[in-house]
């Protein structure tokens, strides 16, 4: 027994040097304060840009829709004219004021960032391979924005600080978007999927006003970061309620089409010369896409049997219209009605009674 108790003792002056020679190998202790304010410089830049986290991504996936098994698809690319009213909520403000900003604004710093990727702008298609990125530098020197290098850390070489006034947002006044119209029989889903956003700059050189599309942004890239951003879509109603992903996702814009997808690779403008000719043409494609949907499913038989009531109201007013188209008022159907009666017969009178002699009393005889 003794010998028992002096191993044991042993054992456990032997763990305890061997726990105060490696303190790593201890148990991990959570610290909540320190730890969570390290994961947030961790999950924020300097321009309050979030980083995505796993769970994010996940929720992007989700909300990604796949039309890889759609058996009917028509791809539409629509201008947004942001001069419009209904589309001011993607244009103002021009500059970032208490952390709201347009869309252009988002769209520029996420590209800063290095967090998406943008492709160029091709006249008769686009390409969202790699070969056809454009960088930032590139894209900074194609439409002539002002910016400095600077030194960065990190592996980057360099570093390119632009000022906030420096931002082409109030030149960018309308986007294309590209969306498909699709239809999957598996999942019997009739929708429509927004694909790109290519944003439309509208610049002042020595010739005038041009208008010039930069580049071409992956819808479903720009999403996760769209998604917490609150717009004001109303003048009556100053609430921020809807965010930039809703607006898309719930069609709130209003934009024209201006091409779709065909084997010869047209747009509107050149197979439409007139304006009446390209106003038809945009919606004769509306009323395509509106009928497809209609035809897709069983129509409800809109024929109700009507109430007693109702009927003889429906009669009433069928009489009424027919004697209004005959031309024959209520008063002169009475009259003809009376005349159309027989003459009642007269009664014949009967001959007055002859007064007779008085007669005797036979009595007093």
């Amino acid at each position: 027994m003794k010998r028992f108790l002096y191993t044991s003792f042993i054992l456990l002056v032997f763990s305890a040097a061997v726990g105060a020679q490696n303190p790593e190998q201890r148990t991990p202790r959570i610290s909540r304060g320190g730890d969570r304010q390290n994961r947030g410089r961790q999950t924020e830049n300097n321009r309050g840009l979030p980083e995505l986290t796993v769970r994010a991504q996940i929720m992007n996936e989700q909300l990604a829709q796949d039309i890889g098994n759609a058996r009917w698809m028509r791809v539409i690319y629509r201008e947004i004219d942001l001069v419009k009213e209904k589309n001011t909520p993607l244009y103002y403000p021009l500059q970032e004021i208490s952390g709201m900003k347009n869309l252009f604004t988002t769209m520029f710093q996420l590209v800063s960032d290095g967090k998406i990727d943008v492709y160029k702008y091709l006249p008769d298609y686009e390409s969202f391979e790699a070969d056809n990125l454009l960088s930032f530098k590139d894209m900074l020197d194609n439409f002539n924005i002002f910016y400095e290098e600077m030194p960065a850390g990190g592996g980057n070489p360099v570093r390119y600080v632009i000022n906030a006034s420096d931002i082409p947002s109030q030149e960018v006044r309308a986007y294309i978007v590209k969306e498909a119209w699709y239809f999957d029989q598996n999942n019997s889903v009739y929708d429509v999927n927004t694909l790109a956003i290519c944003p439309i700059a509208f610049m002042i050189s020595d010739i005038g006003e041009q208008r010039t599309p930069m580049f071409w942004v992956k819808y479903e890239d720009l999403r996760p970061y769209i998604k917490n951003n609150y717009i004001m879509t109303s003048n009556m109603n100053n609430a921020k309620t809807f965010t930039v992903d809703d607006y898309f996702r719930r069609r709130m814009f209003d934009g024209e089409i201006v091409k779709t997808e065909n084997l010869m690779n047209l747009a509107l403008l050149q197979y439409c010369p007139t304006p009446d000719s390209m106003l038809a043409e945009q919606q004769r494609i509306e009323n395509q896409l509106k009928a497809f949907n209609d035809s897709l499913w069983i129509q409800p038989d809109t024929t109700v049997a009507l109430s007693r009531k109702e009927a003889k109201k429906a009669a009433r007013a069928t009489r009424a219209s027919a004697k209004k188209n005959s031309g024959v008022t209520s008063d002169d159907n009475k009259s003809a009605a009376k005349k159309e009666k027989a003459p009642k017969q007269q009664k014949e009178e009967k001959p007055a009674a002859s007064k007779s002699a008085p007669a005797r009393s036979i009595r007093r005889r």
